[in-house]
């Protein structure tokens, strides 16, 4: 391998290094915001919520919600104040059944991605489109998108202190007594919360951002045991296991993660002209 590449994922974008420069691929991190959507909020907690959307913007992030009013909403106009982008998750069909139907907001939202799901069915949408969740106040409609991100394993951020479920999650999660990779991370100041995040998310938890994507903590193993080096991060992994895969000129490279093939994707014509190949497929030649 004539150079080196790995993910540096500050400033909350995903870059590529090698010694003769940079590149950069211009996709954000992607923070879901699930919290309570009712009409009674205390004032207090819909500060937080646009605080932690102001943070959330501050840092280059995209904000996800369910498209729905409350604390959700409030965290997409604390984004939008700050010039960030929100995408929005809605249940509906159409945009004339979302206003109407679901009497949910849109001006606060960049993007409208009509799923026609219903409430509950486009919760799965909201988990898979995000990085990372932060559970903000909410009841069981927030508990569901909870359960979601924990199962498949995401980095979960919950702002304590702002009512609902959020003093309940260490208890439930506890009495769950499940282990799937999710990690969670507690805080009541929104800014603060988000450092802690975004720090955890580019130092550890992009190499295995859910339990969709078979990463490995194993980056110093002999590649004479049978196994294949992921040619943008530099780990070591066993092949028949790897996230991912793509074949380029006869040749099969494997990844660690689905993130790591869709950099090499990016980047394909830079590791045709500098990359020595890592596997060729036999299976291909045979």
């Amino acid at each position: 391998m004539s150079e080196k590449f790995h993910v540096d994922s500050g400033n909350s974008f995903m870059t590529f290094k090698r010694k003769s420069g940079i590149r950069t691929v211009d996709m954000r991190l992607k923070v879901g915001v699930m919290g309570g959507a009712g009409s009674d909020i205390p004032q207090e907690y819909l500060q937080k919520a646009m605080q932690l959307g102001e943070a959330l913007a501050d840092a280059g992030c995209v904000v996800v919600t369910g498209a729905c009013p409350g604390l959700p909403l409030a965290a997409a106009r604390g984004a939008k104040l700050q010039g960030g982008m929100v995408v929005g998750i809605s249940p509906a069909l159409s945009l004339d059944e979302h206003a109407y139907k679901y009497q949910s907001p849109t001006l606060a939202h960049d993007v409208l991605i009509f799923t026609g799901s219903g409430l509950m069915g486009r919760e799965v949408v909201n988990i898979r489109s995000s990085d990372i969740v932060i559970i903000i106040g909410g009841s069981s409609g927030t508990l569901g998108e909870l359960a979601i991100a924990y199962d498949e394993g995401k980095l979960i951020g919950v702002l304590t202190e702002t009512g609902g479920i959020t003093h309940l999650v260490k208890e439930i999660l506890e009495a769950c007594n499940k282990q799937t990779g999710a990690r969670v991370i507690y805080g009541s100041d929104p800014q603060k919360l988000i450092d802690q995040l975004l720090d955890i998310y580019r130092k550890e938890h992009f190499l295995h951002p859910s339990c969709f994507c078979r990463g490995t903590s194993d980056d110093t193993a002999n590649p004479a045991d049978g196994r294949v080096q992921d040619v943008v991060c530099g780990m070591w992994i066993d092949p028949d296991t790897a996230a991912a895969q793509r074949t380029r000129k006869g040749t099969r490279h494997v990844f660690c993660s689905l993130q790591c093939a869709e950099q090499f994707d990016a980047l394909a014509e830079v590791f045709d002209q500098d990359l020595t190949p890592t596997e060729t497929d036999s299976r291909a030649q045979s």
